[in-house]
């Protein structure tokens, strides 16, 4: 069986984490050709010293200069190169087969594109490359003959129990969400809400973004526009049920009256190792499902009035492209200023409601327009942000 080999974009994250956990399980079927991180050189370091990548890509220039020094004194051959085009040049190498496209928000759409357009096994855990670049990426992906494997564990889960011709049957797709955090809390309460508190997520480990994003429902919401474009089904036929066990990570309804679920503990290595592996299954280090342990599984309607982001990504989706990447820029504003206490936990849906209500209508058509919308949007949040603190002094 001849190796892979694997660049995992965004390695220091909890994903590439992740990733390269599942990946040494399985040294004989795979190596690692490049890792990527943004400035966290202590962990970077750490991987290329055990996985001896050939090459490490640092976004920021002087993170790359200390990563470059250290790894030559430790006598290590990985070269280490620097930039977003850094990024861009592994994605798409000859010499990688699959990418794990793991970089957290817009900052992932170029490579992740990059790794379509050069026909790799993309395994997808960047759900904003397709809330940003819907038609573009999945046109880019059929274009070039790349695989597109959802890693995401709800989307894994419905591709997981998809037919094998497609969208024989389906009715309808489940998205399972654990409801955050603050799934029993009142309106009243959601106001005082902490930045401690919202990356404290019940049952998932993940990075402070991803984790007030799953407090707000934004998450879920992203999700929605994501299995739009992986399933080709309208939004209509895609469904939140709050899920508090996060047993069960989605389900597919049919025709015949039928669920299909897809069941496991809440670790997001089996989606990792289902990709890795497809169509064969690889062992990942998960244990087993105890179903007697798990003993109940409730479901919700989501309540969109506590949580509108749900609601607003729903509408952003039925307006269009434009309004899908305000709806992206904006919400990655409004968390950051939110970690940074420099807005409320409740303001993050208004800002983000405003902004997109200034987008432009329908889809853009190219890549120049998604960062000139992308790049407006941030402006516009930026300054909501200010005039808020403006008028909150």
């Amino acid at each position: 069986m001849t190796s892979k080999a694997v660049t995992v974009l965004g390695s220091s994250g909890s994903i590439g984490v992740s990733t390269l956990d599942v990946l040494s399980r399985h040294l004989e079927r795979f190596h690692i050709f490049a890792l990527t991180a943004n400035s966290n050189v202590e962990r970077l370091f750490e991987q290329c010293m055990q996985f001896r990548p050939r090459y490490a890509v640092m976004v920021e220039a002087a993170a790359a200069e200390v990563l470059a020094r250290r790894l030559r004194t430790a006598g290590s051959e990985t070269e280490v190169l620097a930039g977003s085009a850094a990024l861009e040049a592994v994605a798409s190498s000859p010499e990688t087969d699959y990418v794990m496209a793991a970089i957290v928000g817009a900052a992932g759409l170029l490579p992740t594109l990059a790794a379509a357009r050069a026909g790799k096994r993309v395994m997808l855990a960047n759900k904003e490359a397709l809330v940003m670049s819907g038609q573009l990426f999945i046109d880019t992906v059929r274009e070039h003959g790349a695989e597109l494997l959802p890693i995401d564990s709800e989307h894994n889960a419905v591709f997981q129990c998809m037919p094998l011709d497609g969208r024989n049957g389906v009715e309808k797709i489940l998205l399972t969400a654990s409801g955050g955090p603050f799934r029993t809390w009142s309106a009243a309460d959601l106001q005082t809400v902490t930045p401690a508190q919202a990356v404290a997520h019940p049952n998932w480990s993940m990075g402070q973004k991803i984790s007030v994003d799953s407090a707000t429902l934004m998450n879920k919401g992203l999700e929605v526009i994501e299995a739009c474009w992986l399933f080709s089904l309208p939004a209509e036929r895609v469904e939140v049920v709050v899920h508090p066990q996060s047993t069960i990570h989605s389900m597919v309804s049919y025709n015949d009256g039928s669920v299909l679920a897809q069941l496991g503990n809440p670790d997001m290595r089996t989606p990792i190792a289902y990709a890795l592996g497809w169509p064969e299954r690889l062992a990942s280090g998960v244990a087993p499902l105890d179903m007697f342990a798990t003993a109940r599984l409730d479901f919700e309607r989501a309540d969109i009035a506590r949580f509108p982001c749900l609601s607003l990504a729903y509408e952003a989706h039925t307006l269009g492209g434009f309004a899908t990447i305000a709806l992206n820029a904006a919400n990655e504003e409004a968390v950051k200023a939110f970690l940074q206490r420099d807005i409320a936990f409740t303001d993050i849906p208004r800002l983000v409601a405003d902004v997109m209500c200034q987008a432009e209508r329908g889809t853009p058509l190219n890549l120049a327009d998604i960062l000139v919308q992308d790049e407006e949007s941030r402006i516009r949040s930026l300054s909501w942000i200010k005039n808020k603190k403006a008028y909150s002094s």
